[in-house]
């Protein structure tokens, strides 16, 4: 593959890189359990590792929290003393400490609320009735009506609505699972008329954390990722550059198909791909 020369300078000087997880790195079970490395993603970060380049993998996944992640990449495999994950928790924990927001209620699993106990953020379980500064909406396969209902109350006394994805599908060894977080996130904001903000990909949120976490501005990280609609539109967003690869739930023809402006600035089949460029 012939690389355009000014995609080549942006990945030589290149000061982070954010991976995508589910389907860009690994894939994984419906419930987010056994991982297995996809084709090159083992070298490619052992390549960064030795090379001394920073990397962070950003997921949109809270049913762990990043440390348990963190782990289970090690037991596939990828570098232990240099692989870190960042969830939606872990970028809502800064957002709501930044902005003063301390009592959180949260549906969702430890995933979701330990990040932000362990910040210093009071948090609210799932079906206790009581006034929250806000709701945040993690990864959740055991909610009730009950649930449900007590994050609406909270949203009737004024609490603001948080998630931590916002897409109706992620990918999987099995195929496509469901985006939780929207389904939740779909019937209270049907309940109460509230809107969403979105703190996991494609928000500016969490490419600004995984930047500050590097230690490197935005346009000079790259993104990786399989969905056009996450990866790569968080990316645009920060003027950084963008490659989607092809193993997870796009294909070159739906990057293919986005307006000009909003594709990759790179296709590839999967991250060896960048691994041969990188070598």
């Amino acid at each position: 593959m012939i690389i355009p020369a000014d995609i080549a300078d942006r990945l030589r000087t290149a000061r982070g890189f954010v991976f995508d997880l589910d389907g860009t790195l690994v894939l994984g079970d419906k419930k987010h359990g056994g991982m297995r490395a996809l084709p090159g993603a083992l070298e490619l970060t052992r390549l960064l590792r030795d090379r001394g380049i920073p990397f962070v993998v950003l997921t949109s996944g809270s049913a762990k929290t990043p440390g348990e992640y963190a782990q289970t990449l090690k037991g596939v495999g990828f570098p232990s003393d240099h692989t870190t994950v960042q969830t939606p928790a872990s970028v809502a924990a800064e957002y709501f400490v930044r902005r003063k927001l301390g009592r959180v209620m949260v549906l969702g699993s430890a995933g979701a609320w330990l990040p932000l106990e362990e910040a210093g953020i009071e948090v609210i379980r799932p079906g206790v009735r009581a006034a929250a500064d806000a709701v945040f909406i993690g990864f959740y396969r055991d909610f009730t009506i009950d649930h449900l209902e007590a994050a609406c109350q909270a949203i009737w006394q004024g609490a603001k609505l948080f998630t931590s994805a916002y897409v109706p599908v992620f990918a999987t060894a099995q195929g496509k699972a469901i985006g939780i977080p929207l389904a939740l996130c779909s019937a209270i904001q049907a309940v109460t008329g509230c809107r969403a903000k979105i703190l996991g990909k494609p928000s500016i949120e969490a490419l600004r954390t995984a930047g500050r976490f590097l230690g490197a501005g935005l346009t000079d990280l790259v993104v990786v990722g399989d969905d056009p609609l996450l990866e790569v539109a968080m990316a645009h967003r920060g003027g950084a550059l963008a490659i989607g690869v092809t193993t997870g739930l796009a294909k070159s023809a739906d990057f293919a198909a986005l307006p000009p402006p909003r594709r990759p600035h790179l296709v590839l089949d999967d991250v060896g791909g960048l691994l041969a460029m990188m070598r």
